[in-house]
């Protein structure tokens, strides 16, 4: 069992590097339905362990107060603008 750090803490803005499906987690959305699209910013809310694995799972809020567990894989630092106005 590997226990690295965590990569993202809580309160960072991240986005989603690929699309998130309903793993059944939302019982009402069907399951494998698209819940974030890829590139959707969120915020990181909390971050955990699971407790057979030791991964480390980011709970993070996406648009329309949708809260979803994600592994390192599935996130991504969020681009940047480059300070555009």
């Amino acid at each position: 069992m590997e226990t690295n750090a965590p990569r993202y803490q809580w309160g960072q803005r991240e986005e989603a590097a690929a699309d998130l499906f309903n793993d059944g987690s939302y019982p009402e959305h069907p399951y494998d339905a698209l819940l974030v699209p890829c590139g959707e910013e969120g915020e990181v809310v909390q971050v955990g362990r699971h407790t057979d694995s030791g991964t480390v799972v980011y709970m993070v809020e996406f648009p329309l107060n949708r809260v979803v567990g994600c592994v390192e894989q599935e996130l991504a630092p969020r681009q940047s603008n480059g300070g555009a106005q």
